[in-house]
């Protein structure tokens, strides 16, 4: 099972200025996990940057890096895209990229981003939990690492 997970989501999305979108999502994605993988180190960006809208260029350019680089070393990736956000596609992208397994909730089913670089996608919080409590996503997880570990040169 994962022992880590990044929860990528809409922060700013297509805001012009420094509003952002309700964040309350993250604690029950969080809920959610925990209970599903009790035993795996949550992440959660916005927990510790609340304020990033705030911050200079340098220290925002750090942040985004730095989370663009965990994504690709998490073993899972949540992502919450209820509308476009370029942030969360790029967490998205890299977690991909990098071999990471990729669970995405959106009901943007057409865009590229969500249906060609997510193992598995969710239109809805019912679905995803529904994954979730039925042990599907946990299945589909193991399978996936499983066949990477067969797929190893070494």
């Amino acid at each position: 099972m994962p022992k880590t997970i990044f929860l990528a989501g809409i922060m700013q999305g297509s805001h012009k200025g420094t509003a952002l979108h309700q964040q309350d999502y993250r604690c029950d994605l969080t809920s959610h996990l925990s209970n599903a993988f009790p035993d795996a180190k949550i992440y959660d960006p916005f927990a510790d940057h609340q304020d990033s809208v705030a911050y200079d260029l340098q220290t925002g350019r750090e942040v985004f890096f730095r989370h663009n680089q965990m994504c690709r070393k998490v073993d899972l990736l949540v992502a919450y895209v209820p509308e476009a956000s370029m942030g969360t596609a790029i967490e998205i992208w890299e977690a991909y990229r990098h071999h990471q397994f990729v669970v995405t909730i959106s009901p943007l089913r057409h865009n590229w981003t969500v249906c060609h670089c997510s193992h598995l996608c969710y239109p809805t919080w019912q679905s995803f939990s529904n994954g979730l409590t039925s042990g599907e996503i946990a299945r589909e997880y193991a399978a996936y690492r499983q066949q990477q570990s067969d797929s190893s040169p070494l």
